[in-house]
């Protein structure tokens, strides 16, 4: 086979969008909707419109993976309402999975690329 045996066509979007969630985690002081909400405005133009649950899974898997932890804290103006915020808990493991998936998402541009220059002629 060749240099990239064993890997995917294509980068998945589960691996993006937890990259996407780690620098917003950095970044933001947000909980999940917000973080939906905020995935959706940046990704309008190429109609990616991850949901709710989609946000929440990678969100646990970050938690599971001991890069992210959850805090709650209440709700500004709603007395009983406490929302989930999420903190860096393991610069070392975030900024790696970024990497990773940075270089990962580096070959899946070049193949796009590629594809598109070749289909074109």
């Amino acid at each position: 086979m060749g240099e990239h045996q064993g890997r995917s066509f294509m980068i998945k979007q589960r691996a993006m969008l937890k990259a996407c969630l780690i620098t917003m985690i950095e970044t933001e002081n947000l909980y999940g909707l917000e973080f939906r909400d905020f995935i959706r405005e940046q990704y309008r133009d190429v109609g990616y419109r991850p949901n709710h649950s989609e946000i929440y899974k990678s969100l646990h898997e970050l938690m599971e993976e001991g890069i992210v932890q959850q805090h709650k804290m209440k709700n500004p103006g709603k007395k009983l309402q406490e929302v989930v915020y999420y903190k860096i808990i393991d610069k070392n493991k975030a900024d790696l999975y970024q990497k990773q998936i940075r270089v990962e998402l580096e070959r899946c541009d070049r193949l796009v690329h590629k594809t598109l220059a070749t289909i074109a002629k």
